[in-house]
């Protein structure tokens, strides 16, 4: 079938995106599900730094690729051997497809998939298939999902059903924002009643780990930015308290657990500052591949701290987001105050440029 999509065939042109164009919508052919995958028609789709990180080359990915990873969609098509999900079915997109035997899988969520990793790096689904077609030439698949597009062919491994009265933009966030921003908090962190927990660098993903901490009761939530904008939006999304970074150092803040989600040295080394002895640093941000910062071994064991890499949010997709929707129906995880704005496919290339100053949480895309 044609489907219409945003392809990305060369990475690291010059901003602004949205007069060098990297996205192109355009028309590709979409072959049916194979064995053990679906067909989904996506409703909305988020634009998040991992797409970004494509775009710029920070994150060398096999061209060209339809982009897109944080996805929500009606399933309206089912490959053979597929019988545990239903036509009509609203599904969640995650960007880790999890195999279930090998040993990464074993771990409960904290190491990922070894061979959805894989599949991921050579932009195949988990079966090892390309579903895309562009001029006669194979377009590779964005971490499994390729959610840029009115319809997509994903692993049936993919996706995680979700009700039907959780709205399409809604669910897309769940897919990577709060899965990975949450999961920091609810599987690395593990913060209990009476003990207090930062977040440093409020983008989409940090801003999703202060929602769900400050949906649990009894913890001390603090957020820090260097946006006095977003230190707004997080007191209303229920931060106890913001800071910028120097005034956070500068008050001596001590918190039981730190959240680093901006991918950044400085960030990270602001989060080991602001932990206190015997607390938890969790880093869930990506910096580039070289990047470096300092840490004193004689602190960590001084002070018995310690300090946990989270990637994903250390998550099992089908046991954490019917946690996260149980909590938005609760009225305990704001989703809609993540949701920046609504844009069209057409308006893809601008949405980055936006992303890329931070200027926005979650842009969402929406197919009619």
């Amino acid at each position: 079938m044609k489907i219409t999509g945003a392809v990305l065939t060369d990475a690291g042109v010059e901003r602004p995106y949205a007069r060098s164009r990297p996205l192109r919508v355009e028309e590709i052919e979409l072959d049916p599900p194979g064995a053990g995958e679906i067909l989904v028609r996506i409703e909305a789709a988020g634009l998040c730094h991992s797409d970004l990180s494509v775009i710029n080359g920070s994150r060398p990915r096999p061209l060209p690729m339809l982009l897109g990873h944080e996805a929500a969609g009606i399933v309206v098509g089912l490959g053979p051997d597929v019988d545990d999900i239903g036509v009509g079915e609203r599904v969640v997109m995650t960007f880790l497809p999890r195999c279930g035997e090998c040993e990464a899988c074993a771990t409960d969520g904290r190491v990922a998939c070894s061979v959805g990793s894989a599949a991921n790096n050579e932009g195949v689904l988990l079966g090892g298939g390309r579903r895309l077609h562009r001029d006669g030439e194979q377009v590779n698949h964005h971490l499994g999902v390729s959610g840029f597009a009115d319809h997509a062919v994903v692993s049936r491994r993919s996706v995680v059903a979700v009700p039907d009265d959780l709205p399409a933009d809604l669910a897309a966030v769940l897919g990577c924002a709060v899965l990975t921003g949450g999961g920091a908090v609810l599987n690395a962190a593990e913060p209990e009643p009476g003990e207090s927990l930062a977040v440093i660098g409020l983008g989409g993903v940090g801003m999703a780990a202060l929602a769900v901490a400050a949906g649990i009761e009894g913890v001390r939530t603090v957020g820090i930015d260097m946006s006095r904008e977003k230190l707004d939006t997080a007191l209303a999304l229920g931060a106890d308290e913001v800071y910028t970074p120097d005034e956070a150092l500068d008050a001596g803040i001590r918190v039981s657990h730190a959240v680093e989600a901006a991918g950044h040295p400085a960030a990270f080394e602001t989060a080991l500052a602001l932990t206190k002895a015997g607390g938890r640093t969790v880093t869930v941000g990506l910096p580039a591949p070289d990047a470096r910062a300092s840490i004193s071994p004689l602190l960590l064991t001084a002070e018995a701290r310690t300090i946990i890499g989270s990637y994903l949010g250390s998550a099992v997709a089908e046991r954490d987001i019917p946690i996260y929707v149980e909590m938005w129906r609760q009225g305990r995880l704001p989703l809609e105050r993540l949701v920046s704005g609504h844009i069209t496919l057409d308006q893809i290339n601008q949405g980055m440029d936006d992303l890329a100053d931070a200027k926005v949480l979650r842009q969402i895309v929406t197919f009619v």
